[in-house]
């Protein structure tokens, strides 16, 4: 099989670091095969900080190892996906005048390239650059301008950018175990690009992204991406307030909330019983009941999605998106979920998927947790350009910001 299809995704979580090697038998596809997969534990990253660089590294390593072992293939060039608080968003506006006659891709280089640089981010670095829409000669909305008639060209373009100290760390990281970087992308828009649909992206819809630390929020109308920020709360809280009110251990606690915990449990209508502690581990006494837990667990959920409904209601979206709510990650695995996010959102909510696909190991990449790493490497399949690895000794100039986004204009 031929080096070209095989393709290294690594998605960076501040609880696991999971590698996915896969083999495309052509490019622009979704259907791959599964040659590697693991999840190693990440325990040097809090917060997006890199707490223990050679902690950091060695889980990195060994994330990639097994996964190297599982595939008989070396990796020497990955593609990275991660969520960050230090990530930021911000619109930028430009205009130019049009070459020729009519509008070229090397018009709308120029024209993203000069939006790109239009804006003044002290102490952080671009990754990439997504047109929201073109105007081309006070016509508004246009999406794909390419061969209309025209003097001028102006773009609104979405800039995202993060932390460059953060950003430099993880580089260097990646670049001390041995292997390049061909592209990053964040996770923001990662998962929306995959998991919403053409027709949903033509309508109003919010993607919901719920990490361990980090809630991404993404609204897409007529194809583009119209709204995104990141809310600085996830899924570890949970853990953590099970850990404090319960009296437990994190360890313990997160163990109760996958095998135990159930959102939106009532008194009035649950049978309640007591969990007992030493069931879950043998060092543990004492019980809670799961009405308890529920309103543990419920009380959190409910503040996570109270604060997606105050962003959209900074664009006058709350209760009004047609296509609704897509959650994704491993959140979604949560019993009752959804009806708690259809509830506090006032809106349809349903769950996105990766791919369906079996691994080689016991754990299916079809599980929401592995949508990220997934996602990237279809991502970079249809739109990445293999070989040109980046070099964190050049700064890591992102230097396919328009040519990677082009091809996905509408």
């Amino acid at each position: 099989m031929a080096w070209e299809n095989i393709i290294t995704s690594i998605d960076i979580g501040t609880s696991k670091i999971r590698t996915l090697i896969g083999s495309f038998a052509e490019e622009k596809t979704r259907d791959f095969h599964v040659l590697g997969v693991w999840a190693a534990n990440s325990y040097a990253i809090r917060k997006w900080n890199i707490l223990d660089m050679e902690e950091f590294k060695s889980n990195l390593d060994s994330s990639l190892e097994e996964a190297e072992k599982m595939s008989g293939e070396q990796v020497t060039g990955v593609n990275l996906s991660f969520n960050s608080s230090s990530f930021d968003v911000v619109t930028s506006k430009w205009i130019i005048a049009v070459s020729g006659d009519e509008i070229s891709w090397e018009d709308i280089d120029r024209v993203l390239d000069m939006a790109r640089n239009g804006v003044d981010l002290p102490n952080r670095e671009i990754l990439k650059v997504v047109p929201e829409y073109f105007i081309v000669d006070l016509e508004e909305g246009v999406k794909n301008p390419i061969g209309m008639s025209a003097r001028k060209l102006e773009v609104v373009a979405n800039i995202f950018s993060m932390n460059k100290n953060i950003l430099g760390n993880m580089k260097k990281a990646v670049a001390d175990v041995g292997i390049e970087i061909y592209d990053i992308f964040p996770n923001l828009l990662t998962s929306a690009e995959w998991v919403l649909t053409k027709r949903q992206k033509e309508l109003w819809v919010v993607c919901i992204d719920v990490g361990a630390s980090t809630t991404w929020v993404t609204v897409y109308e007529e194809w583009v991406l119209k709204f995104s920020t990141v809310i600085p709360i996830g899924w570890d809280s949970v853990t953590n307030d099970i850990a404090l009110w319960a009296r437990t251990s994190i360890d313990i606690a997160e163990s109760m909330k996958l095998s135990h915990a159930v959102v939106w449990l009532s008194e009035e209508t649950d049978k309640e019983h007591e969990i007992q502690l030493s069931e879950i581990s043998s060092s543990e006494e004492g019980t809670i009941s799961n009405i308890y837990l529920s309103q543990i667990v419920t009380a959190r959920y409910e503040e996570i999605f109270w604060f997606v409904t105050s962003e959209l209601k900074k664009i006058w979206r709350d209760g009004m998106l047609p296509e609704g709510a897509i959650l994704v990650w491993g959140a979604v695995k949560q019993r009752w979920l959804i009806d708690t996010a259809k509830r506090v959102l006032r809106l349809p909510v349903f769950i996105g998927l990766p791919v369906e696909k079996e691994s080689l190991t016991e754990t299916s990449i079809s599980d929401p947790v592995y949508a990220w790493v997934v996602w990237n490497l279809i991502l970079w399949n249809r739109y990445g350009r293999r070989g040109n690895a980046l070099s964190i000794n050049l700064g890591w100039i992102f230097s396919s910001i328009a040519k990677a986004f082009k091809k996905i204009l509408p």
